[in-house]
């Protein structure tokens, strides 16, 4: 569909962008019906909503002029944005856009020179974008008045409500004239949103661009069942099999620190993202996404809030998000303005319910397959390797040629086809070798069962159930390191890879303690404990040695009768 009407004095920066016809929530606020109203909007992330109501405002700000003119100096937009990383994208964006117009976009953020920014201010500004503290702060020190406000944008108001800035919201819309005009986005529409909506907005429309828990069209989910200690090496895996920029999603502010110093020594250009850095180093972090010396980005849930970056083709959920709203919340940074997206969830094999309960709560259908092996990563390694090759003639120099030439003269074809192997391999980090995953069974109506008597039988090293014969194994503490199964049974999962109900019967001795593996799992369990265990807080955990047992443990005596 052609660009709906628009104000004449944006036009041009439109066209200059590209924009041959709107996104969904465009078109809605330059509908006629929309026009000079107070807006309540909910729409997909990255569905082009900063420039949507940097669009619908024109208006009102301009007036029918071609030239934005303030006499005062005083600004006539106020646009409130959850995070700085948010609040300075918006100001990039309405820059350009209003940049045909004359008007000055400044951002007033936490973490920045309140000097600066009170100089900013001093001088004059079209448009003010900026978190709520920060604008609280210049608003109560008398550096930005907020009288001559026309329109308010409150962008991502449920996260802002949801980082407990009411207060901040309420001082600040308060200070702004009665007439303002209210433009109200927000992901989801909560009990909160609809209350502060019902009191600084006059007969807003409400605009919805998409069905309640439809998910992002442009996103392909994938779940990927790992082996729990394994998640790392899928991350990594990952990595090596796509060419584009990657957001890698973890739980904690630790949790990114680790994952990401652990990529940067695979050789990944890696930047971490999360609320322990300064502002300076946020932004140098971002920085480094957007020109490509960095192609991979590790944040928590709160840093990456709000963020656009160029050519992000992948998000990986290295931790489960907490619930189906952040599930599609993290996914969203990818797929945006049209491009396509994919967002990968890594699942522990014992947390798959969990997964797809959050799948559905998300309201989305996700494909269940395997992370890259590493020999796929080296068959995609040896096409992209022929395709260079295959390019290589068109602009090869004829000081080029004559080496190759003299190289041909004293080395034979496979020995230099040797070398070009290694030195396109050398530019990459190795990928992982992964151990088959198991997703999570049915319970089973009989087997072994922790606290059962080993099934009668002679000396067999185990005993008979659904999944084949059982296997015997023991570790080195006993009774007198007072083990109980409480916290035995979390260390064998560890060790082990798997889950709880694949242990079978346990027996505490006084120096050792010997359990039982269910068939199915006994040989992966047998490989996972002959490894060196992995960093982990617990020194138990690590030190504890596990060894098949070469006979099932004596059968405890019966109780004496009476």
């Amino acid at each position: 569909m052609p660009f709906p009407p628009a104000h004449p004095g944006l036009l041009s920066a439109i066209t200059t962008r590209g924009y041959a016809e709107p996104t969904p929530v465009q078109a809605a606020v330059l509908d006629a019906g929309a026009a000079g109203r107070d807006l309540m909007v909910s729409a997909q992330t990255g569905s082009g909503k900063t420039v949507a109501f940097g669009l619908a405002i024109a208006p009102t700000l301009l007036g029918e002029a071609l030239r934005y003119a303030a006499p005062d100096g005083r600004p006539r937009g106020l646009v409130i944005a959850p995070t700085r990383e948010l609040a300075l994208q918006v100001q990039r964006e309405l820059t350009w856009l209003y940049a045909p117009t004359g008007a000055r976009v400044i951002a007033c953020v936490g973490g920045m020179d309140m000097r600066r920014e009170a100089w900013a201010l001093h001088q004059g500004a079209a448009i003010v974008v900026g978190t709520p503290g920060r604008l609280r702060d210049h608003v109560e020190r008398k550096q930005l008045d907020l009288a001559a406000i026309a329109a308010v944008v409150l962008d991502e108001a449920d996260e802002m409500l949801d980082l407990g800035f009411r207060e901040e919201l309420e001082a600040l819309l308060d200070a702004t004239p009665a007439t303002r005009r209210t433009l109200l986005f927000s992901a989801t529409l909560p009990r909160t949103i609809t209350a502060l909506a019902k009191r600084y907005q006059r007969d807003a429309l409400r605009v919805s661009t998409v069905e309640e828990k439809t998910p992002h069209g442009d996103i392909e989910y994938q779940a990927m069942a790992i082996v729990p200690r394994e998640r790392e090496l899928a991350v990594v895996n990952l990595l090596r099999a796509t060419d584009a920029g990657a957001l890698i999603f973890c739980r904690t502010r630790d949790g990114v620190t680790h994952l990401a110093n652990n990529l940067l020594e695979r050789g990944f250009s890696v930047v971490p993202l999360s609320g322990e850095l300064s502002q300076a180093e946020r932004t140098r972090a971002l920085q480094a996404l957007r020109d490509g010396r960095a192609r991979a980005c590790v944040a928590t849930d709160v840093a990456a809030r709000g963020l656009d970056l160029p050519d992000l083709g992948i998000v990986i959920h290295a931790d489960l998000p907490q619930s189906g709203q952040v599930l599609l919340h993290r996914s969203g940074r990818t797929g945006r303005a049209g491009r396509k997206g994919t967002a990968v969830v890594l699942v522990p094999a014992p947390a798959r319910r969990l997964a797809e309960r959050l799948f559905a709560e998300a309201g989305l259908r996700a494909t269940w397959t395997p992370p890259p092996s590493a020999e796929t990563i080296r068959a995609a390694d040896q096409i992209r390797l022929r395709a260079e090759i295959a390019a290589i003639d068109a602009d090869a120099t004829d000081d080029e040629r004559t080496a190759a030439r003299t190289l041909m003269v004293t080395h034979g074809p496979e020995q230099l086809a040797l070398a070009l192997v290694r030195a396109h391999r050398a530019r990459m980090p190795a990928p992982e070798e992964l151990s088959p995953a198991e997703g999570p069974r049915a319970p089973r109506p009989y087997g072994p069962r922790l606290g059962d008597r080993p099934a009668p039988g002679g000396g067999s090293a185990a005993s008979d159930g659904p999944d084949g014969p059982s296997v015997w194994f023991k570790l080195d503490v006993g009774r007198e390191r007072k083990a109980d199964p409480k916290w035995l049974i979390p260390i064998i999962c560890t060790r082990g890879d798997i889950t709880k109900a694949e242990i079978g019967t346990i027996r505490i001795m006084s120096h050792e303690t010997r359990f039982e593996i269910v068939g199915r799992a006994a040989d992966r369990f047998e490989l996972a404990v002959a490894r060196p265990p992995k960093e982990h807080p617990d020194r138990t955990v690590r030190t504890v040695r596990i060894t098949r047992a070469s006979e099932p443990p004596p059968r405890p005596p019966l109780p004496k009768r009476r």
